[in-house]
């Protein structure tokens, strides 16, 4: 602490509104009060503490997206040619806007989830974390990924070049590409040395795979307990982009701590999903609003026969038991627009209370942050405000109109 920290002593404000959330009863407590000290909520309000009254607006927990990637999408991108165009600055350059408004919309912390572009080996997602951490930059807290882990041909392999102009964008060990349990080790090592805090795995094909049916189990059971087995043992949990039943299924049982999207899970695998305790992370807006009009005519077929699976599977999933974090897979929604997708799961049978422990409490369970998601004291101050009941409209968490994280106020529309 420094030595003007010492003279000043902690800082304090209480914040003033109409209501706040209580996410594990699924209420509003009214009114809403909160103070805060440095960058943690406490118990006690300092009557001499200064006052941000919020007027008629309902406080909640900073939101959680457990799947984005900031550093592609965004104002400026050619998404058909970024990936040969954008040199690793450009992409940060725009992933410094992309986290400013995943911010100011109100989502506070998110995962990263898997570079799988040409960077030299360096995890961009690590580097940008550290900036927002540091102050530089404006933006959520990042748990990142590195590059995601994956075989050669296989889902976030660039191919899309290979057939006309073999040889562009060979992605190497330290870039994720990795066939066998050596490399795949190493691979692993790699980016849990450079900064990477869990593991991204491509456990099945995908919508935007051009080799492949989307639902095909890509690595092989061996390889996969080899993934799991680095990480778990430095503490990493390991995210798995799986589609198919059966990869779901084997991704579980080899102990894979996170499925992502799972759009054609069956009722088995969601009965192992809960058995064995594991997460889904949701994404299920971009199977409404991602546009693959202009993507290969067998993308858009693997489109039109997946998404409408999604609707179906994530309803079973909830009414299963499974625990489910809010993911949306942005840049696949536009950055800024995550709470489209508490919008969807709602309009697609979940209740907009458990759609709200799924952005919060369950999405804090899921990355270890147990001082996360919750407005109570010794929790941090990640607080967020909306201009009305979101258990009554939770389309109303697009209009977020106060941002604080870590006890630092980083949007106030009410402000003089």
């Amino acid at each position: 602490m420094s030595d003007a920290k010492r003279a000043s002593g902690p800082t304090r404000l209480t914040l003033k509104a109409a209501g706040l959330l209580d996410v594990d009863a699924g209420a509003i407590i009214r009114p809403g009060i909160v103070a805060v000290e440095d960058d943690r909520i406490v118990a006690e309000v300092d009557p001499d503490a200064p006052v941000i009254d919020l007027g008629e607006a309902i406080l909640l927990p900073g939101l959680m997206d457990m799947e984005v990637n900031l550093l592609m999408g965004g104002r400026g991108e050619n998404p058909g040619l970024s990936q040969v165009q954008d040199d690793p600055p450009t992409r940060m350059l725009r992933a410094v806007g992309n986290a400013r408004r995943t911010l100011r919309a109100g989502f506070t912390t998110v995962r990263n989830l898997g570079l799988f572009v040409k960077t030299g080996g360096y995890l961009l997602d690590v580097a940008l974390a550290k900036a927002i951490d540091a102050g530089w930059i404006e933006g959520p807290r990042i748990i990142p990924a590195g590059h995601a882990i994956t075989p050669t041909g296989g889902h976030l392999d660039p191919t899309m070049f290979a057939a006309f102009m073999p040889g562009v964008l060979e992605l190497t060990i330290e870039e994720g590409i990795a066939n066998g349990v050596d490399e795949i080790r190493k691979a692993v090592r790699y980016q849990i040395k450079h900064g990477a805090q869990l593991i991204k795995v491509c456990c099945s094909g995908g919508v935007m795979s051009l080799t492949g049916e989307p639902g095909a189990q890509h690595y092989s059971d061996e390889e996969l307990r080899v993934i799991v087995d680095e990480a778990h043992r430095r503490g990493l949990r390991v995210a798995a982009h799986t589609h198919g039943a059966e990869a779901v299924k084997h991704a579980i049982e080899c102990g894979i701590d996170c499925i992502e999207h799972g759009f054609l899970m069956d009722d088995e695998a969601i009965a192992m999903m809960v058995e064995h305790d594991r997460f889904l992370v949701s994404t299920r807006r971009l199977a409404e609003a991602m546009d693959v009009s202009k993507a290969p005519k067998v993308l858009q077929d693997k489109a039109a026969r997946m998404f409408p699976m999604a609707r179906t599977s994530i309803k079973a999933a909830y009414e299963a038991g499974v625990k489910i974090a809010v993911g949306t897979d942005a840049p696949a929604i536009p950055h800024g627009r995550n709470a489209d997708e508490l919008v969807t799961l709602v309009e697609w049978g979940m209740p907009a209370e458990a759609v709200l422990r799924a952005a919060t409490v369950v999405a804090a369970d899921l990355i270890n942050a147990p001082d996360l998601g919750r407005l109570a004291p010794g929790q941090l101050a990640d607080i967020i405000a909306v201009p009305g009941n979101p258990l009554e409209d939770i389309s109303i968490t697009r209009n977020v109109n106060f941002v604080m994280k870590g006890g630092k106020v980083f949007r106030n529309d009410n402000a003089d």
